[in-house]
């Protein structure tokens, strides 16, 4: 059975999972019903979700469903860092509720938390999300810190999730979101720009498998968003959903290449490092897609390309482009760049052996992301 196992290959033939159906547009929740029918879910349903905004939504889902033969129960995510528990929770009460799938309606660890309840149940699983700001509305991929507390008590095959066999993104609800989702999703965004140079270097270098194809999906996401950032303003539906079609594209590349490496690069490996030593010494963080921005425009710089065309397309979406702006201390980034490449087993232009703490204080700085300390 391949649900719930998550291979990418069966023999000699490489299996691509995306989603089957995806809707984006105003009022698009209204499709959750239609959907479901399509994909010949009946019974239960058990509704993660996150904190007030995204509890009312998931419940007035809920009712829509209901209304059309569904029973549901609304699961609430409770922590702002999810790890293991949280999916451990989620997973016990599709059990006592007896769900046949499960509907994610939040941000990245609401969803985060739907897709692996799903993966370890082997039901189907349907994105609703509430905001823009991440590429895991249509991707596999989940949080990197949360896979690792799931492969610590689990194994690792626990935290590989299959992409959600539905998207169902409301324009109307997505562009009520706070404006800080629209930021970090675009800086997730352009984050690509510089995975995809770090995935071709380590293709180059180390003959690590490539696909050109995700590559090319995954960079179009980028380059469209950069294109149109004068026009991916706050509070219109126009540009949240330019926005969330370049974060599917993005998403249904990393299903293509059937791994991460089209989206996470080493300005990934930056953001992860920083909510290690959140979490472990309490420094502030960011958003995700905050932090990878500020990554992607310091390792556009050592990847030689044109670095300051990042900055710049994020200062126009009114996206961090300091450590200052982002709410991020100087030592903090500092400590985070020299300890980004011990993170995982991925190369990139960090190298194996990473920055020295006098290079990687020269390279803020030159970036302007920090000043002189």
């Amino acid at each position: 059975m391949l649900r719930g196992l998550g291979e990418k290959y069966v023999g000699d033939l490489e299996l691509i999972e995306s989603p089957r159906y995806i809707f984006f547009g105003p009022d698009a929740l209204k499709k959750t019903s239609e959907t479901l029918r399509s994909l010949e879910l009946e019974g239960k349903a058990l509704i993660v979700t996150g904190g007030e905004r995204t509890s009312k939504i998931a419940l007035r889902l809920g009712e829509f469903i209901e209304g059309d033969g569904y029973e549901f129960h609304v699961h609430q995510v409770t922590s702002r860092h999810p790890d293991v528990r949280e999916v451990e929770a989620a997973f016990k009460r599709l059990r006592e509720f007896g769900a046949g799938f499960v509907i994610g309606v939040g941000g990245g660890r609401v969803l985060d938390v739907a897709k692996l309840t799903a993966h370890w149940a082997g039901v189907r699983y349907v994105s609703v999300p509430t905001s823009a700001s991440h590429d895991g509305i249509a991707s596999p991929s989940i949080s990197f810190l949360l896979a690792e507390t799931v492969k610590a008590v689990k194994g690792e095959r626990w935290a590989k999730p299959e992409s959600p066999t539905a998207v169902i993104a409301d324009t109307r609800v997505i562009t009520q979101a706070p404006d800080v989702t629209r930021k970090s999703g675009f800086g997730d965004l352009v984050a690509k720009i510089t995975a995809v140079r770090d995935w071709e270097l380590a293709h180059k270098l180390k003959d690590e498998p490539y696909s050109e194809y995700a590559a090319s999906m995954a960079l179009l996401s980028a380059q469209l968003a950069m294109q149109h950032a004068e026009d991916i303003r706050p509070g219109t539906e126009e540009s949240t959903r330019l926005l969330v079609k370049a974060l599917i594209g993005s998403g249904v590349a990393i299903s293509i290449a059937g791994s991460s490496r089209p989206a996470s690069g080493s300005e990934h490996l930056f953001s992860h490092a920083l909510d290690r030593l959140a979490k472990e010494k309490g420094y502030r963080s960011a958003p995700h897609g905050i932090q990878c921005g500020l990554g992607a425009i310091m390792m556009a710089y050592l990847q030689g390309q044109d670095w300051e065309r990042i900055r710049d397309s994020l200062r126009a979406v009114g996206a961090p482009v300091t450590a200052e702006e982002a709410g991020l201390e100087p030592h903090v980034v500092v400590e985070a760049l020299t300890i980004a490449h011990t993170i995982r087993k991925r190369y990139t232009i960090l190298g194996e052996t990473g920055l020295t703490e006098n290079a990687a204080r020269k390279l803020a700085i030159r970036t302007g992301v920090i000043r002189q300390f």
